[in-house]
């Protein structure tokens, strides 16, 4: 573990010099972890670091706000963009050759806006619990009640800005901008069939915005929002991310792998 000095960071606006903690395992070429609204320890990768990390450097970054990285008590509506311009600081920093992305959830949206914003700078990006829909009435609830009982203090200010972002969007608006269709980097789309955070017919939108780029897809029909460290489909989603971090570091062009699954309800 260690930790990587800022000039600056959009997440935390007007503040000079930005402190980002970052775990760091293995050597190698790079792959860099961008974990969820909830935070790395929530939802480790335990097993995908023990599995790549004898061959690749795993690089995991607290985004600010999270773990042992700089507070703040603000999240704009816009933090997935901030997020990603903040994630490219520190592969600059860090001096990352072109690393493999692997966003889950929140983590997903930002490597996604990484690849349109910069797709130069990376080699590809897993996007695993992916969100398309902006507007996300189905989940609106499930902030509500985190909001009233949080668990820890961020997590109630990131589900308060998910209530923002849900309400100040119209149906159909997404993350990108409508711009996906345009990304060119190549991906690797991990989902569970059984995802509660996935709007009806979010998935099925997500997945055609995706159908130009160059991309395998893995539906889980066991798999919940987490399928890299649940019990059922852990050992499937880290074969798939052997398979195709082994592809890009070949430069082989992906190919589109479907595991059958029932769609997302």
């Amino acid at each position: 573990m260690a930790d990587v000095l800022l000039d600056s960071s959009p997440l935390a606006p007007g503040r000079a010099g930005v402190r980002i903690h970052y775990r760091d395992a293995g050597d190698g070429p790079p792959i860099v972890i961008l974990h969820g609204g909830w935070g790395y320890d929530a939802y480790p990768f335990d097993r995908q670091i023990a599995t790549l990390a004898p061959r690749h450097r795993i690089v995991i970054p607290d985004r600010t706000g999270y773990g042992r990285s700089e507070p703040i008590g603000t999240l704009a509506i816009d933090f997935h963009q901030s997020a990603a311009e903040e994630t490219l600081a520190v592969i600059e920093a860090l001096r990352l050759d072109r690393p493999i992305l692997w966003g889950h959830s929140d983590g997903a949206i930002i490597a996604m806006l990484i690849g349109l914003q910069a797709p130069h700078r990376i080699a590809g990006a897993i996007v695993e619990a992916a969100h398309y829909f902006r507007h996300k009435p189905a989940s609106r609830p499930f902030f509500e009640g985190i909001v009233a009982k949080p668990r820890a203090a961020f997590r109630a200010l990131h589900s308060r800005t998910w209530i923002r972002i849900v309400d100040e969007s119209a149906p159909g608006d997404d993350f990108y901008g409508g711009r996906l269709s345009v990304l060119r980097v190549p991906v690797l789309l991990v989902h569970g069939g059984r995802d509660p955070r996935t709007e009806p017919g979010e998935f099925a939108a997500l997945s055609a915005a995706l159908q130009t780029v160059p991309s395998r897809t893995l539906l889980l029909s066991e798999g919940g929002h987490s399928p890299h460290s649940e019990p059922a489909t852990t050992a499937q989603v880290t074969g798939a991310a052997v398979s195709f971090v082994d592809d890009l570091r070949r430069r082989e062009s992906p190919s589109v792998m479907h595991v059958t699954g029932p769609p997302t309800r």
